[in-house]
């Protein structure tokens, strides 16, 4: 049937239609590529639209981060914050319970000779600090970590295996004047409003240049956190200083002390992979700054102070 059916109709030519004219041609000419979608819609950055949200979202942001400037005490140095203290404490109450849970059978009671020691330092420092209105806790631990730190709204964390470092309670007061710095100068909080317009940095990098996500990274941790931390850190070395002075210690033994744990620290990794300043341009920066130091305390009225106890003390004595 079907052999039938294409006899019936003959041979298939290609050479004409049905209607006797030249069949059309069809022409393929060659392409560079395959491309599935092609749009002719122009990038979002060259849109008026666009430049008009951006403009208003910088003024109003430019306004927000002008508002809310503040000076450091005793550095002087203009910054960015809104976080008030008190939401400061309360962020930093998990990471207190969760030393305390780490920790707590290490830290040593409060009428241990080791947390009598540090709590002695750290009352003169307080003292000074303008900041003994706040809840503050001194806990020392035992553990071999030569390390100290604070935790926002006053909680002091010292470990024992500094103290063969510090040696004396001038070099704990080197310790402790840095630590206070940082409650001082509310770096905690700082850090917390730096990341907000870190966070909108990365932002750009990543929509606007279209930077990949692990080079964006690397570019942020090196040449933007890390930098940060590292500034906060002289600023508290630099108002630690300061506070152990007009507390009447001896600022020379901050340079002694970092001297030793300079020696005890050896191999530590390059400056600019760390948090911290490395022990060389910590001495090289308190170096700088020992001549106003040294005014501070003299300005103190250290001598006075210590005979005035001096003769409460043997007052005292004689009466009992």
């Amino acid at each position: 049937m079907f052999r039938n059916l294409f006899k019936a109709r003959g041979p298939i030519s290609l050479g004409r239609n049905t209607w006797g004219r030249p069949p059309t041609r069809i022409i393929v000419r060659p392409t560079t590529g395959y491309q599935r979608f092609q749009s002719n819609r122009e990038p979002f950055y060259n849109r008026k639209q666009f430049w008009i949200g951006a403009g208003i979202f910088g003024g109003l942001s430019g306004t927000y981060y002008v508002t809310h400037l503040e000076t450091v005490p005793i550095s002087g140095r203009r910054r960015f914050m809104d976080i008030s203290p008190s939401q400061e404490e309360k962020l930093s109450k998990m990471s207190y319970q969760e030393i305390i849970q780490e920790y707590g059978h290490q830290i040593l009671p409060p009428n241990h000779r080791y947390s009598r020691w540090v709590s002695d330092v750290a009352q003169r420092i307080i003292r000074v600090s303008g900041m003994d209105d706040l809840k503050w806790e001194v806990h020392v631990i035992d553990s071999p970590e030569r390390n100290a730190f604070v935790l926002p709204g006053g909680k002091v964390f010292v470990f024992t295996g500094i103290l063969p470092i510090v040696q004396s309670k001038d070099g704990m007061a080197a310790v402790l004047g840095h630590e206070v710095a940082h409650q001082v100068a509310r770096h905690s909080a700082e850090k917390m409003s730096y990341m907000k317009i870190l966070f909108l940095f990365q932002l750009f990098l990543d929509v606007a240049l279209g930077m990949p996500f692990a080079l964006n990274r690397l570019f942020l941790e090196l040449g933007v956190v890390l930098p940060f931390s590292r500034k906060c850190e002289v600023e508290a070395d630099m108002i630690g200083l300061q506070l152990m002075a007009q507390a009447c210690y001896d600022p020379y033994e901050a340079v002694r002390m970092w001297e030793r744990m300079s020696q005890a620290e050896k191999g530590a990794p390059p400056q600019y992979l760390s948090t911290h300043p490395n022990n060389e341009s910590r001495i090289s920066k308190i170096n700088e700054w020992m001549p106003q130091a040294l005014q501070t305390r003299a300005n103190s009225d250290c001598d006075t102070d210590m005979m005035g106890l001096a003769e409460k003390f043997k007052k005292h004595w004689v009466s009992w």
